[in-house]
C-alpha cells in the first residue's frame, strides 16, 4: 500500500534545485577554470620555435648533411619529421622515456609520485618522473633555478598542460627529435646520429636507437665522443629496459649488446662548403636546404682536389664543376682547393668568380660560323702573322703553322685563325648569342665586344662554361646550371643539332693527354674537351664533356697574380680526365653518336674549299675529308689588304702552242685558249711546297704582249745571311751570335719568323737584329704585310 503525503510534491522539487544549483556551480567553476587558464595562456604564451632563427642545414641529394649553419646561439640542428626517424628509436624513446606518451594529458601523477616518495625515502632524486611533454617543456622554457625543485616541476606541469591543450601528441613529439640536447652545440635525434653516428637516424640499429634515446638524460657526461665507456653502459640500461617490455626480443638485445659505442670526432660537416654558404644566403629562411651534389662523388673529388693542388705554389687554388647533362643538375662542387685556407684564399668562391676564359670560346665562335655558313670542318684558313687594324694576335708558343684547316686549329687552339673566324661573325654578334645561351661576359670599363675576347679579352664564370659546353652533347642546347632539385630547367639554343656535332667530332678526336690516337680503345667515355690559358699565365682552364657529364676545372690565384708556366694543358687538363675517369660509366659514354641527318660528309679541295672538280682536276691540289651542314660548302676566305694575290681561282687565256700567258693586246696574233690556276692565300705561301707554289704560279707573259699587273707584284730578298750558308759563333765569352738582316723589295712591316716562330718585325727595309747562336740547321723567313715573302736556310755550328 502506496501512502500519500502533502509534502513528497515539495520535497522532490527541492531535491532536484540543489541539483540543479551544484551543477550550475561546477559549470560556474569549470568556467571559471578555464577562462583564468586562458588568461594565463595569454599572459604566458608557450615560447615555441618561430623558425626565423633555428640555423640551417644544406644537405647532398641523398640527405647526408654537406654543412650545417647554426643558429645565433651557435646551435646546429637538422629539421626531421617523425616519420623520418627509425622506429626504433621512438620505440626505444617511448619506452625507455615515456611509456605512457599517448595516453596521459601532459604529466603522469603515478610518475610523479613515485618521484616524490623514492625523494623522501632516500634523500636524492633516483627518478625525475617527467613526462616527454614536460620535457619539452623544459627544453622550450628552461628554469632559472634548476629543474628538479619543486616550483620547477609545478612550472614544467603547466606548460606541458599548455603544450597539450595546444598541440597534438605528433607535434610535440617533432618538437622534442628537433630540439633534445645532445652534447655540444648539437641538438634534436637527426644531427646527433650524423655527428655521432655518421648516418641518417632513419638507418638506425638497436643499439644506436638505444644511445641516442639515452643522451639526452645526461648530453655532458654520456657524450660519445668523450665518454663511449660510460655512454656504452646506459645505452645498455636502455637495451634491458626493451627487453624486460617486450618490446624488442632478448635475441635482438642480446645482439645489440654486442656492438661498441665508437668515438667519434665531433666536427661539423663541411663540403662543398662554398656553394652551401652560396644556398644559405640565396634562401636565409629556410631550415633546410636540398641540393642535387652526389655526396660520394663530393667527398672524393674534394680529396682529389687536395691532394692534386698540394705541391703547388703557395697561393695556388682550384675551381672544380661537374653536372649531368640530362638534367642540368650539379653532381659536385669544389669552390677552391681548402675552404680554410687563408693563404690560398680558400673563402672566395672560384666557380662563380669572374676570370679570363683564354681560349675555352674558340669552341662556340667556330660552331656559330658553321651555322651561319662560313666554313666546314676542314675549311682552309692562315695561321700566320696577320693584323686586324691595330690588332696583331699571335699563338701561346709564338710559332705559326701556315694553312691549316678548322679543325686542327680549334684542335691546337691556334689564336691567329680564331681571330680571323670572329673578325668574319663580328665580336658584337657572338657575344650576343654567348649571352642568349647563358654566358654573360664582363668587360672592363669603357670596353665593348672586341677581337680579343676570343683570345681571354673578356671576364667568364667557371659556371657558365660548364653550362655552355654541355651544349655540344644536349643538342646544341645550353643550360644554366641547377643545384636544387627545384631549380627551374632553363636551357637555350646555342648551336644547330648538326654544328654542335661537328664541334664534339672536331675535339673528341684530339687525342687524350698521354695517347697519340683519338680513338681510345679501353672504352673510357669519349670526351669532347678543351683547355685555355688567360695572358700572363693567370688562369688555367680545363672543360670536358661526354655523353653523361660535363666537368670544368680553373687552376689560378683568387688574387690575380700571374703563375708562370701553370697553363692549362698541364695543370688543369690532367685534373680533367682524372676527374671524367672517376664519374660512374653508362651506356653509350664509349660509343660514337650517330650522325645527324643535316650533316654531310663530303670531299673538298685545297686551296678552293670546294669539292672536287671532274673537269679540272688540277684545282684540287690537296685533298681532304670534311663534315659540313647540308647544303652548306662555304669557298676559302677571300683575303684582306693589299696582298698580291686571293685566294680563290685565277683565270686567264695562254697561247696554245707555247702555253704563254696572254694579256689583252699583244701585237702579234695567237690561238687563244682559256686556263685556269688555284690559288693560295699569299700569306701561306712561305709554308707551301715548290709543287704547290708552282701549280699555283701564272704562266710567263708572252715577249709580245702587255703587262696586265698579274706577275706577282713585288718580291722580298734577304740580306745579311746568304742562303744555305753555315754559321759559326765567336769563340771566347758567352755564346751569342748576333746579326743584322734586312728584307729588301717592300716597304710595307715585315715579320720575322725563325723556324716558324715569330721573332720580330721591321719596317720596309729597315734593320732586324736578332741571336741566331742556337745549333742546327734553321729557316729564316721575311713575310710582309702585303703578302711578299722570301726565305733562307742556314746552318749554325754547334
Amino acid at each position: 500500500m502506496t501512502i500519500k503525503t502533502p509534502s513528497t510534491g515539495t520535497l522532490a522539487t527541492t531535491g532536484l534545485s540543489r541539483w540543479r544549483r551544484r551543477c550550475l556551480k561546477a559549470t560556474f567553476a569549470a568556467l571559471l577554470l578555464l577562462i583564468v587558464a586562458m588568461l594565463l595562456d595569454l599572459a604566458f604564451p608557450l615560447p615555441l620555435p618561430d623558425g626565423r632563427d633555428t640555423g640551417a642545414v644544406v644537405v647532398a641529394a641523398d640527405g647526408t648533411p654537406l654543412r650545417a649553419f647554426a643558429d645565433s646561439e651557435g646551435i646546429w640542428r637538422y629539421p626531421v619529421e617523425v616519420e623520418e626517424v627509425s622506429p626504433l628509436y621512438i620505440d626505444a624513446l617511448l619506452g625507455y622515456e615515456d611509456r605512457w606518451f599517448n595516453r596521459h594529458p601532459g604529466f603522469n601523477p603515478v610518475s610523479l609520485l613515485r618521484a616524490g616518495w623514492q625523494w623522501l625515502r632516500h634523500g636524492r632524486v633516483v627518478s625525475g618522473g617527467s613526462t616527454l611533454t614536460m620535457q619539452v617543456a623544459r627544453i622550450l622554457d628552461p628554469p632559472a633555478g634548476g629543474s628538479r625543485t619543486p616550483w620547477a616541476k609545478t612550472r614544467q606541469i603547466l606548460r606541458a598542460l599548455q603544450l597539450e591543450a595546444r598541440l597534438s601528441k605528433r607535434q610535440i613529439l617533432t618538437l622534442y627529435l628537433n630540439h633534445a640536447p645532445f652534447g655540444g652545440t648539437i641538438e634534436g635525434v637527426e644531427a646527433a646520429s650524423w655527428a655521432y653516428l655518421g648516418k641518417s637516424s632513419s638507418h638506425l640499429s638497436h643499439a644506436e636507437a638505444a644511445l641516442l634515446a639515452v643522451l639526452p638524460q645526461a648530453p655532458s657526461r654520456l657524450r660519445p665522443d668523450r665518454e663511449p665507456e660510460v655512454a656504452q653502459i646506459s645505452r645498455d640500461k636502455v637495451l634491458e629496459r626493451m627487453a624486460t617490455l617486450g618490446t624488442w626480443s632478448r635475441a635482438e638485445v642480446d645482439d645489440a649488446r654486442i656492438e661498441t659505442v665508437v668515438s667519434r670526432s665531433l666536427e661539423p660537416p663541411r663540403h662543398a662548403a662554398l656553394l652551401a654558404r652560396r644556398l644559405r644566403h640565396a634562401y636565409r629562411h629556410e631550415r633546410q636546404i636540398d641540393t642535387t651534389l652526389d655526396i660520394d662523388l663530393q667527398r672524393t673529388l674534394e680529396d682529389r682536389v687536395a691532394r692534386y693542388f698540394s705541391d703547388l705554389p703557395e697561393r695556388t687554388s682550384a675551381a672544380l664543376l661537374v653536372i649531368d647533362n640530362a638534367t642540368m643538375e650539379a653532381r659536385a662542387y669544389v669552390g677552391s682547393v681548402e675552404f680554410g685556407d687563408a693563404a690560398r684564399l680558400g673563402h672566395v668562391d672560384m666557380v662563380r668568380a669572374w676570370r679570363s676564359p683564354g681560349s675555352t670560346l674558340k669552341p662556340f665562335l667556330y660552331g656559330l660560323a658553321i651555322d651561319d655558313g662560313l666554313i666546314h670542318s676542314e675549311s682552309l684558313l692562315v695561321d700566320a702573322p696577320q693584323a686586324f687594324g691595330d690588332y696583331r694576335p699571335g699563338n701561346f708558343d709564338a710559332a705559326f703553322n701556315g694553312p691549316v684547316g678548322v679543325a686542327t686549329a680549334l684542335r691546337l687552339s691556334l689564336n691567329v685563325p680564331a681571330v680571323d673566324v670572329l673578325d668574319r661573325v663580328g665580336p658584337t654578334r657572338f657575344s650576343a648569342r654567348l649571352a642568349h645561351a647563358g654566358i654573360e661576359l664582363q668587360w672592363p670599363r669603357g670596353a665593348s665586344p672586341n677581337l680579343a675576347m676570343i683570345l681571354g679579352g673578356t671576364g667568364a664564370r667557371l659556371e657558365d662554361l660548364v653550362g655552355t659546353y654541355a651544349a655540344l652533347n644536349r643538342d646544341g642546347l645550353a643550360g644554366r646550371v641547377r643545384y636544387r632539385p627545384e631549380d627551374p630547367v632553363a636551357e637555350r639554343r646555342l648551336l644547330s643539332p648538326g654544328a654542335a656535332w661537328i664541334v664534339r667530332e672536331i675535339l673528341e678526336n684530339n687525342p687524350r693527354p698521354g695517347t697519340t690516337d683519338s680513338f681510345d680503345a679501353s672504352g673510357r667515355a669519349r670526351v669532347a674537351w678543351k683547355t685555355g690559358t688567360s695572358f700572363g699565365f693567370r688562369d688555367a682552364w680545363a672543360l670536358g664533356s661526354t655523353r653523361s657529364y660535363t666537368v670544368g676545372v680553373w687552376v689560378g690565384r683568387p688574387d690575380g697574380t700571374p703563375l708562370p708556366g701553370q697553363y692549362g694543358a698541364i695543370t688543369a687538363l690532367p685534373l680533367l680526365f682524372e676527374v671524367i675517369n672517376t664519374l660512374p660509366a653508362r651506356r653509350g659514354d664509349a660509343a660514337a653518336s650517330p650522325t645527324p641527318a643535316e650533316v654531310v660528309q663530303i670531299d673538298i679541295c685545297w686551296p678552293l674549299g670546294l669539292p672536287p672538280d671532274s673537269n679540272a682536276p688540277a684545282l684540287c691540289q690537296q685533298r681532304r675529308e670534311a663534315w659540313a651542314l647540308k647544303d652548306m660548302l662555304p669557298p676559302t676566305f677571300a683575303e684582306r689588304g693589299a696582298r698580291l694575290w686571293n685566294a680563290g681561282i685565277a683565270r686567264f687565256e695562254v697561247d696554245a702552242r707555247t702555253g704563254e700567258r696572254l694579256s689583252a693586246e699583244c701585237s702579234r696574233p695567237h690561238v687563244r685558249k682559256p686556263a685556269q690556276v688555284a690559288r693560295w692565300p699569299a700569306l701561306a705561301s712561305p709554308w707551301l711546297t715548290r709543287a704547290q707554289r708552282e701549280a699555283s704560279r701564272l704562266p710567263p707573259l708572252a715577249a709580245d704582249c702587255v703587262a696586265d699587273g698579274r706577275e706577282g707584284g713585288e718580291a722580298l730578298r734577304i740580306e745579311g745571311i746568304n742562303d744555305r750558308t753555315t754559321l759559326a759563333v765567336p769563340p771566347g765569352g758567352k755564346r751569342e751570335l748576333r746579326l743584322f738582316v734586312r728584307a729588301v723589295g717592300s716597304e710595307a712591316r715585315i715579320r720575322w719568323l725563325l723556324d716558324g716562330r715569330l721573332i720580330g718585325e721591321s719596317q720596309g727595309s729597315g734593320r732586324f737584329e736578332h741571336d741566331f747562336s742556337r745549333a742546327g740547321t734553321h729557316t729564316l723567313t721575311a713575310l710582309a704585310d702585303t703578302g711578299a715573302w722570301a726565305s733562307i736556310d742556314f746552318r749554325v755550328m754547334p
